[in-house]
């Protein structure tokens, strides 16, 4: 009967196992939905019995105020390729010359949506094309939003775009790396430095000059969005509060203030160190000086080497002080071309000496060298604080000349145009839905028509998920002892507990004590007191049962019940003296014994009862 529970404990487990697994990998093809972002995000079904996911795509619509939109999916108007150079560049690599197409990804396909693509590779990148309209910074949020997809991965390069500044002399044919912009943001990446840019132009309000400002480095990785050839959402929103945020796949990544995240800050400072202030020649920077009042102590002596020879070392026996460490080649052969008018006189080259490696060593022998217990080294005087110390010397504050304070840092040049100009070292970077707004919701939804789709297709189209422990373990060969510790962990468990132990006929009829619990004195009284009582009442019986057969027998038989009577009365009492007296020698000796095993009193009552009986 218990084996039998045994297997169905063992099957149940499996058969959870394999639901479980099943469960999962329904789920992974169960519809899915894009994430509602607003709220309004339309509901898509997956095809089962298909590779990748069909979806009806319609090209998204804004559906608030916009400044700026593209999604590349009809004719490619109002984009004006740059017909410039680029400055101090060789002339072989400074023209913007890299080509673009308008095509569909390569993977995760959408029908019908298509992206603007840069498909060269170490060659210049230049295009650009006005807004709808120009955005003024005044007292809306600026919310810039496009797709970036690095399809072959990335080596170096950019994908980051430029918002113009408005000009009466900008001229899009003309757009290279020193058109003027207001704002610079997107991903750029070389070698293994992964950034996410946010720099604006800040103009002086005394000088008139523009300065660059960054913001400061994300905290997050960045590193697998540039290499899960995955397309990603990238937002920037700037507040009239003078606050930003980044965004990648609408997950904030940084946020900051324009006051005090910015590298260098907007604001100078009020005071600036002294230019023309210069440091004392009396000027004491030192903490500690040597001690002048010192003196080299007489026993000093810095002539002492660092190391001896050992003067209880002993030359090894059997060492070979004839046989030099290396012997010529014997094997070596003169080269057929080698002159010896122009190369010299032809040697065979050195080798280890073959009777070395069997001796304990060859040659000179010379004693060891051991650290000198004389040697002391060069003395110097012990440091002490320097009494005339001053700490250390800075140039004296002056108020800064070039000092003014911005509090609104938002109200940035107009921006007029959009371009991207790139260098990059990989091809196929993939660009698509482009907006510029100022309601988050617009944005949102803008997202949810275009990115979203993109995210459901690539998201069906993922391998399962053992797929991907799989891969995963290629990669990181550890993992393959993880998997095998969480499979092992519960059914490990599963058998420990659905599959006891059978039970023998002997450990069910014997049960072996505890020797190991003590017994107390107050315990060990006990049972003396119920030994002794034990007795008595036994004797008593004994002494009834010798009455009756004495009153049969006859008179002769009362002398020797007189004396068995007396017997037992004299062993009563020294029983009873010997209890009160704490025991005899014998009692004392087992009492002892029994405090360091339990079965010290039970083997004791059986000596006693046999010795009575």
């Amino acid at each position: 009967m218990h084996f039998q529970w045994d297997w169905l404990c063992l099957g149940v487990l499996i058969i959870s196992s394999v639901a479980a697994e099943i469960e999962n990998e329904e789920t992974l093809d169960a519809d899915v939905e894009v994430e509602d972002f607003d709220k309004q995000s339309e509901e898509a079904d997956v095809d089962r019995d298909k590779s990748s996911l069909e979806v009806v795509y319609q090209t998204p619509k804004p559906t608030g105020e916009v400044y700026f939109t593209e999604t590349f999916d009809g004719v490619l108007a109002g984009w004006v390729l740059s017909k410039t150079k680029k400055e101090d560049t060789d002339d072989n690599i400074a023209k913007y010359d890299g080509r673009w197409e308008v095509e569909e990804l390569k993977e995760n396909t959408v029908s019908g949506d298509r992206g603007l693509v840069l498909k060269s590779v170490a060659k210049h990148h230049a295009i650009s094309a006005m807004l709808t309209k120009a955005f003024i910074f005044d007292n809306k949020p600026l919310i810039v939003q496009y797709e970036v997809n690095f399809q072959e991965g990335i080596d170096c390069g950019g994908a980051y775009i430029k918002l113009l500044s408005s000009s009466d002399d900008l001229n899009l044919e003309y757009f290279f790396d020193k058109t003027p912009y207001t704002i610079m943001f997107g991903p750029d990446k070389c070698g293994e430095d992964y950034k996410l840019h946010f720099i604006f132009r800040h103009k002086n309000p005394k000088t008139g000059e523009y300065d660059e400002k960054h913001a400061k480095r994300p905290d997050v990785d960045l590193k697998k969005f540039y290499l899960d050839k995955k397309t990603h959402l990238y937002t920037l929103v700037l507040k009239p509060d003078d606050t930003f945020e980044m965004l990648i796949d609408q997950s904030v990544v940084s946020k900051g203030s324009l006051l005090e995240d910015m590298v260098p800050s907007v604001n100078p400072p009020k005071e600036i160190e002294d230019p023309s202030d210069k440091k004392p020649d009396d000027w004491d920077e030192r903490p500690k000086i040597p001690d002048p009042n010192a003196v080299k102590p007489d026993d000093w002596d810095e002539d002492e080497p660092s190391k001896i020879e050992d003067p209880d070392a002993v030359k090894p026996e059997g060492w070979l002080d004839d046989e030099p460490q290396y012997v010529p080649d014997p094997n070596a052969k003169k080269p057929k071309d080698w002159d010896e008018e122009m190369d010299g006189e032809w040697e065979a080259p050195q080798i280890p000496n073959p009777k070395c490696e069997t001796a304990p060593g060859c040659g000179h022998w010379v004693r060891p060298m051991k650290n000198n217990p004389n040697y002391k080294g060069k003395w110097k005087a012990p440091m002490i604080d320097n009494p005339n110390y001053q700490g250390i010397w800075s140039p004296r504050k002056i108020p800064n000349p070039d000092y003014f304070e911005d509090l609104h840092p938002f109200k940035m040049t107009t921006v007029s145009a959009i371009g991207l100009e790139l260098w990059s070292m990989t091809s196929d970077i993939y660009f698509d839905n482009f907006i510029i707004c100022s309601e988050k919701e617009v944005a949102d939804r803008w997202a949810a028509d275009g990115w979203g789709l993109k995210k459901l297709v690539a998201s069906a189209n993922e391998p399962g998920m053992f797929s991907q422990l799989v891969t995963a373990a290629e990669d990181h060969p550890w993992l393959w002892v993880l998997y095998i510790l969480t499979l092992a962990l519960p059914v490990g468990l599963g058998v420990l507990f659905c599959w006891p132990a059978k039970k023998t006929d002997e450990d069910i009829d014997y049960k072996k004590p505890d020797v190991s619990k003590p017994i107390t004195k107050g315990e060990l009284k006990q049972e003396r007191e119920d030994l002794e009582d034990d007795e008595i009442e036994l004797e008593e019986e004994k002494e009834n049962e010798e009455t009756a057969e004495d009153e049969e027998e006859g008179e002769g038989g009362e002398d020797i019940d007189d004396e068995e009577e007396n017997e037992v009365a004299d062993g009563s009492q020294e029983e009873g003296d010997k209890s009160n007296k704490s025991g005899s020698e014998d009692e004392m000796k087992e009492a002892d014994e029994s405090t360091g095993s339990r079965d010290g009193p039970l083997k004791s009552v059986r000596k006693r009862r046999v010795r009575k009986d």
